[in-house]
């Protein structure tokens, strides 16, 4: 791979976290976006003249241009599986934000029609390319724990009706804390401690009905239709058993986001909806915790990354991290918390995907290609 090769990108969904991602995109040599689209034609010209992008057009017109190479699909849950199935029908790769689908059929419609036409599907989050996750992958990896017993995981919080500008499709089906948060916690899980087996899960509707206090919807009401307090039971491939809530009904709580439990200590794993740290270790027979020196970069906000390093895997022909198969699996183990709770047993999912492979340690006066090297 040569500095001058990259991946022509066009960007769906031109709404709030489309800012981050075009920032970041512009920084990555690997990619160049060369246009965005939005069901809005004029928030799509807007974007395009605040990050200098050639082009701003339909849907259908980007999916059209046969320069684009790679389709960045950022826009609702509802809509992933449409516009992934339509760049995929257009001979494009596509890298979609979490999650990979609302349903479990079009999930496997995307990995389908991928694999016919030898296509790549990617997958947000990629908070686990980050300094904080690989950090305390390195760990683990370097066995500083002892072999993985068992981990717990928290997302504690209020929702989102008290500050989001539209904060309805939360509580309408494919979202809820489980699907809006849980693909950042059961991805680092998967990348930390590798596939899951089982899930068991008991979930509810504590409030039927939410007031929007944020504007501009102040005092307008959301009907409740998934469940906002979900609590499950991983049983991992490797045999380690974890523990996750994921919930919208909380004020408070002092809990941690994620730990990880071996048999020679413990890692304190940092918030993973964000790239950096702290990472924090505790080794069997020491009296205090230590915090550790990140050992990776991506520490700042770099969402988007996980396109440039799919990018990175498509121009030299290995395997991408933030893979469609890891998207897919924790999409089942999240629609099988629900169905484990509804239909009163445990889940055991159909679904395979290997641990992603850790990212090299940079090493001096590394860029950014060598950082996202195989």
């Amino acid at each position: 791979m040569t500095p001058r090769e990259t991946i022509k990108v066009g960007v769906v969904g031109c709404g709030n976290i489309s800012a981050v991602y075009l920032r970041n995109l512009r920084s990555y040599d690997v990619v160049d976006v060369v246009a965005c689209a939005d069901i809005d034609e004029a928030r799509a010209r807007a974007r395009a003249a605040e990050f200098g992008i050639p082009k701003a057009c339909t849907v259908e017109e980007l999916l059209r241009d046969d320069e684009i190479q790679l389709v960045v699909n950022l826009t609702v849950p509802q809509a992933h599986a449409e516009v992934c199935l339509a760049a995929l029908a257009a001979g494009k790769h596509v890298y979609v934000e979490k999650p990979l689908a609302v349903s479990l059929e079009d999930g496997r419609h995307i990995l389908a029609l991928a694999a016919e036409k030898g296509l790549r599907v990617g997958t947000a989050p990629d908070t686990v390319l980050g300094g904080g996750i690989q950090t305390c992958r390195k760990l683990i990896d370097d066995g500083l724990i002892g072999r993985p017993v068992a981990a717990v995981a928290f997302m504690m919080s209020h929702g989102h009706e008290s500050w989001h500008p539209n904060p309805e499709f939360y509580y309408q089906v494919g979202g809820g804390p489980m699907f809006d948060m849980g693909p950042y916690y059961l991805t680092a899980l998967v990348t930390l401690i590798g596939p899951m087996r089982r899930v068991t899960g008991s979930a509810q509707i504590t409030f039927p009905e939410r007031t929007i206090t944020s504007q501009p919807k102040f005092g307008q009401t959301i009907r409740v239709e998934t469940p906002t307090h979900i609590a499950g039971v991983i049983d991992f491939a490797g045999g380690a058993v974890g523990t996750i809530i994921t919930s919208f009904d909380v004020w408070f709580a002092q809990l941690p986001f994620i730990e990880i439990y071996g048999t020679e200590g413990t890692i304190s794993v940092p918030d993973p909806n964000t790239f950096g740290g702290p990472v924090r270790l505790r080794r069997r027979g020491e009296d205090r915790w230590q915090e550790v020196p990140l050992t990776h970069g991506f520490t700042e906000n770099c969402r988007g990354v996980g396109v440039a390093e799919m990018a990175c895997a498509i121009l030299t022909g290995r395997e991408h991290r933030c893979h469609g198969a890891v998207g897919y699996h924790v999409l089942e183990a999240m629609h099988g918390f629900h169905l484990s709770s509804a239909e009163g047993r445990h889940y055991t999912l159909q679904s395979r995907c290997d641990r992603p492979a850790a990212l090299p340690e940079p090493g001096p006066g590394d860029d950014l290609r060598a950082r996202l090297r195989g």
